[in-house]
Parts: C-alpha cells; sequence; structure tokens
C-alpha cells in the first residue's frame, strides 16, 4: 500500500509468522498500527480522520494483508467498530470512544456477524435486554468477535428485547460486571488475532452505552463498511500470492503467466467496482450486490494462492527460497481455511 509506515511494513514481514501462528504479539497491534496512523484512513477530518473516503480503507486492509492477514483482520475489526461508533446519534459515545480507538489505546471488537444474519433472517438474536432501573439487563452470548484484546475493549453487540426482537445496538466495555471473555478460538493463521466468545450474565448497560435503538435501521447503513472493508483482505491476499508467484517464475516462460495476468485484471477490475460502490453509496441499498462480492472476493484469493502454489512448485530451489517469505507461507496456511475466519 502507497504510504505505509516502512517500519511497520518491517515489523510485519519479520513477525508474519508469529503474528498468524500464536498470541505473542496480539495486545501489541492495535497500538502499532496507530502510530502508523492507519486509523484514521477514511474518517472524516471532524473527527479526527484524514478525510478520505472510505475506499482508502479498503487499501489499508489489503496492504496490511499482503504482510500479515492477522494485522488486517485486526484493522478491519478496530475500523468497522469506528465506522459503527460514527454513524451513531449518540455523540457523547462518540467522544468519548473514537479518540482512543483512533489511537489504538482501545480495542474495538465488532460482535454483530448473529446481528447481520438475523437482519437476513437466518438466525435469532442471541443476546436478549430487559429494562431496569438501572438501564438494561442483557443476557447472552456473542460467538465470536475479533480484537477483544483482554487489558481494554469495548465489542458492538445487538440486543433483541424479551422476544428476541426489537433489537438495538450497544456498546459492551469490557469491565462491566458480568462480561466474561472465553479463551481465544484456534483459527488457522489468525491466532494473533484475539478473537474469541464472550459471555454476558446479568450486564447492566444504560442509555449512555446505546449506539443506535433501532438495529434495522441502523446496521443496513454500516453494513457497506463491515464487508466492504473486511473484502480488502481478500485483494491483499491475492496480491501478494501473484506477486510471489512472477517472483517463483523469474522471468521464465510458463503456461501460468496467462492466468497470472488475467487474474491480476480481474482483480483490479473487482477493486474498482467495490471502492466505487462503497464510496457513491449505491452498495447500502443492494446487500445482494455487496454479499456477492464478498463470496467473489474469496474465489479471487483461492485462485491467487493456488497460482502462487503451482508456481512455486515449478520454480528452481533458489527462486524458492526467494518467494517464500514468512507471509506467503502464512497465506498458504490460511487458504486451507479461507471460508472459515473471514465472516461477515
Amino acid at each position: 500500500m502507497a504510504g505505509m509506515d516502512e517500519s511497520l511494513v518491517a515489523w510485519l514481514d519479520e513477525e508474519a509468522d508469529n503474528l498468524d501462528a500464536d498470541t505473542l504479539h496480539a495486545d501489541a497491534l492495535p497500538a502499532r498500527l496507530a502510530q502508523a496512523g492507519l486509523f484514521a484512513v477514511g474518517v472524516p477530518e471532524g473527527e479526527g480522520g484524514d478525510g478520505r473516503a472510505l475506499s482508502a480503507a479498503v487499501d489499508v486492509v489489503a496492504g496490511l494483508a499482503e504482510h500479515s492477514l492477522s494485522a488486517a483482520f485486526v484493522y478491519w475489526a478496530q475500523r468497522a467498530v469506528i465506522a459503527c461508533l460514527l454513524a451513531s446519534p449518540n455523540r457523547d459515545l462518540v467522544r468519548r470512544l473514537v479518540p482512543d480507538l483512533l489511537r489504538g489505546r482501545l480495542a474495538g471488537a465488532p460482535g454483530l456477524s448473529n446481528a447481520m444474519k438475523f437482519l437476513g433472517g437466518l438466525e435469532r438474536l442471541r443476546i436478549t435486554g430487559v429494562a431496569a432501573p438501572d438501564g438494561m439487563r442483557l443476557n447472552g452470548t456473542v460467538a465470536w468477535a475479533t480484537n477483544l484484546r483482554r487489558h481494554g475493549f469495548v465489542a458492538a453487540i445487538a440486543v433483541g428485547d424479551e422476544h428476541g426482537d426489537n433489537p438495538s445496538v450497544f456498546a459492551l466495555p469490557h469491565d462491566a460486571p458480568g462480561v466474561a471473555r472465553e479463551s481465544d478460538l484456534d483459527l488457522l493463521a489468525l491466532r494473533g488475532t484475539n478473537t474469541a466468545a464472550l459471555r454476558l450474565s446479568d450486564v447492566a448497560l444504560d442509555a449512555s452505552w446505546q449506539i443506535h435503538p433501532q438495529a434495522r435501521v441502523f446496521l443496513p447503513g454500516i453494513r457497506p463498511a463491515f464487508i466492504g472493508l473486511q473484502c480488502g483482505l481478500g485483494l491483499g491476499l491475492a496480491r501478494a500470492s501473484l506477486r510471489s508467484a512472477r517472483v517463483a517464475l523469474a522471468g521464465r516462460p510458463s503456461v501460468l503467466s496467462g492466468d497470472i495476468d488475467a487474474l491480476d485484471a480481474d482483480i483490479a477490475a473487482y477493486s474498482q467496482t467495490l471502492c466505487t460502490g462503497l464510496d457513491d453509496g449505491t452498495l447500502r441499498d443492494r446487500p445482494r450486490a455487496l454479499l456477492t462480492l464478498r463470496l467473489r472476493m474469496v474465489d479471487i484469493a483461492a485462485a491467487a494462492v493456488a497460482l502462487e502454489l503451482q508456481a512455486l512448485g515449478d520454480a528452481p530451489c533458489c527462486a524458492q527460497r526467494t518467494a517464500v517469505t514468512p507471509a506467503a507461507r502464512a497465506k498458504r496456511r490460511s487458504s486451507q481455511s479461507s471460508r472459515r475466519p473471514l465472516r461477515s
């Protein structure tokens, strides 16, 4: 990605295997990304950002994914929560949380996968709330959320009524009594992302933590940011795989060259379609088109990894040593489970 901090790139390349395979640097990731100013990309200037369009943040996700899928996934989580809060009418909550999220002092965990599926009629809400003198009392589970940093996170969650309907959206602080973080999920090539489940047992939240009172109105508006930013994961993975394939071929004639060029053109066209739809707002009212783009992202990434592996299989030993970076090894591991971690 143009303009990415060189020291960050060097650190990501050096730690790619560790970031993907264990939790050693998981807690440090948000701060490292914030130091490079990445969370401010695509955020309005009045909110502390650089004022660019949302597609600029897609470029950041893709650029990070070229070096570390874990770093890109953590960035997506943090940036998605920022997008969620920026769309909230609760300006006091925005002022309270967004500055710390932009600086990486607080980790943001988007726990809205269940809510997005609820909108599509696929699942019932897993968190319910009942009115209480101190606000609402919440019970239920978040099956998974990324960026649940143990020493400080806020999760975006959807809460239904006692019948599991009429949902609202809340920010859930990590230190609220009754919030329990489970052990990290064992995700292949994404172990450094602080991804885990949450259990809520009689958690009290008042109106100051409410992001929006009507999830059915709110979630369609932020869905393009959630899913669109996630598509950058596949873009970066595909670009890195094709670059690795070209290095492995080392300019030698190969039947793979035409396939690599064709997929490269597909990636450019895909990126243009995605970014235009995000920036002009057309994907907000076309959820089917948005989900189609997400599925296409997985197919493109899988095709690129397959070409990389074929090229490495044909490459001389010296070319293989050059092409197989820590990031490339992590990509090949992640390709075995590409449909599991890339959830909406």
